[in-house]
């Protein structure tokens, strides 16, 4: 049931407040209309006996303490959803910003979403194929996994974002989708994926959530719980296999940092609010498969590291709720070197039982771990070649020497329009190895 009031007690920056109502609830959704006739939304976000604080996604400029109209609407915010939300974009609460018209659907979702009972949970089988050696290879993504990615300012993260949107698919039968969230990114980069997924005909499959960095930063907070409210009705609803994609995970929890401030909690580590560990759970463990449920979500969160250090709150919380991370390597961008994937510091936990015989190849998981260990030596070898020289080195120290070279030119590096195939993938992992002797090959024993 609606109820209306007139007047707010005050306002602080996109926070607004009124005296607390009877039947109010927290999460609740509130439209604001103010004193022109134009009509804003947001939520309950903090309830006391007095006095009930309520967040405006589109920030509270405009907004007198006299004559504004709070309606309270008596549920939380909800999606419209339907399987003509492919190839939409939208903005960072869920409407149409693409001129195409609005969402008609009979099926409307809270945003807030409930997580999956671990009873019924289904353990991730099978893999997304994302064309990238590196990924597919080393750090087989699978289906129903959480697999972050690590940047680092100015790191090309957003060029391997959309080459992974791009590429990505599965095998065999069955619907592919990829709902894409974007929190705080600048309008040139929005621009650039829309562009690069018109163009190659991707956009069909994909739907986009977009909150620009001049947009309210309040609305950040909101877009992946509505990427992930799409997901779960293609997932569970229709029956997809959808991917999601939520970049920048660093600037949401900025905005989350910035409510908490507003509402005048006590700053944790950095200024974080100290539920930040629960409150980014609640949308990692949005990811997964169904017992009963044909589809899965599959989640690869993209943050970036402030001055490239793992262990600050964002990338530390992240690394504890997820299985693994991919983590790109300044040093290899450097080199030219892209995607920069270092592939000793990152890792999928869960590549084990997505991969081998009926899903990948049979051989897949002893290449990985000799391209592993094999690579590994030639950081000892290049240590040393440092203090010695190369003239100095064993004839099998420069066999590793050029095995690195070689591991990084062809394997690791890859052109943004080329997709490579398991197959290739594997194959060219063996013929690389192929410039060590077997009897250096100690994982295929």
């Amino acid at each position: 049931m609606k109820t209306e009031y007139i007047g707010l007690e005050r306002i602080n920056g996109p926070l607004v407040y009124i005296q607390t109502p009877k039947d109010i609830s927290f999460n609740e959704q509130v439209e604001l209309v103010l004193n022109n006739g134009e009509v804003r939304i947001g939520n309950v976000i903090v309830l006391d006996e007095k006095v009930t604080a309520i967040q405006v996604y589109e920030g509270s400029n405009g907004v007198n303490l006299r004559g504004t109209k709070t309606i309270l609407k008596g549920r939380p915010l909800e999606l419209n959803l339907s399987e003509d939300m492919l190839g939409r974009i939208f903005n960072g609460y869920g409407e149409p910003i693409d001129g195409l018209g609005p969402i008609h659907s009979t099926v409307k979702r809270d945003i807030n979403g409930s997580p999956i009972n671990p009873v019924s949970r289904k353990y991730p089988r099978n893999y997304i194929e994302t064309g990238i050696s590196t990924i597919d290879g080393l750090f087989t993504l699978i289906r129903g996994q959480k697999l972050p990615i690590f940047s680092g300012s100015g790191l090309p993260h957003n060029e391997l974002t959309e080459k992974i949107i791009r590429d990505s698919n599965i095998t065999g039968e069955g619907k592919f989708a990829v709902v894409f969230g974007m929190m705080g990114v600048e309008y040139e980069t929005a621009d650039f994926f829309r562009k690069s997924f018109e163009e190659s005909g991707t956009l069909s499959k994909v739907v986009i959530f977009q909150n620009l960095s001049n947009e309210p930063s309040i609305e950040r907070v909101l877009t992946p719980k509505v990427a992930l409210t799409c997901a779960e009705y293609l997932a569970f609803d229709l029956g997809y296999q959808v991917l999601v994609v939520l970049t920048d995970m660093t600037a949401y929890a900025e905005g989350l940092r910035e409510i908490s401030s507003l509402k005048g909690e006590i700053p944790s580590r950095k200024g974080y609010p100290g539920y930040l560990y629960s409150d980014l759970a609640s949308i990692y463990e949005r990811a997964g498969m169904i017992d009963g449920k044909e589809g899965s979500i599959t989640q690869i969160p993209i943050l970036t590291m402030p001055n490239d250090d793992i262990s600050s709150p964002i990338p530390d919380t992240t690394g504890y709720i997820t299985e693994g991370q991919i983590v790109l390597s300044r040093e290899l961008f450097q080199k030219g070197i892209q995607p920069s994937v270092s592939v000793l510091d990152s890792l999928s936990r869960l590549m084990k039982d997505g991969i081998g015989k009926d899903y990948t190849r049979e051989d897949h998981k002893k290449i990985a771990d000799q391209l592993f260990s094999s690579y590994s030596k030639v950081q000892d070898v290049r240590a040393l070649a440092k203090v010695l020289g190369e003239n100095d080195l064993s004839d099998m120290d420069r066999l590793y020497l050029k095995f690195g070279d070689e591991f990084e030119k062809r394997f690791i590096e890859q052109d943004s329009d080329e997709r490579r195939t398991i197959e290739q993938t594997l194959d060219l992992g063996l013929e690389i190895l192929g410039i060590l002797p077997k009897s250096e090959w100690d994982k295929f024993e």
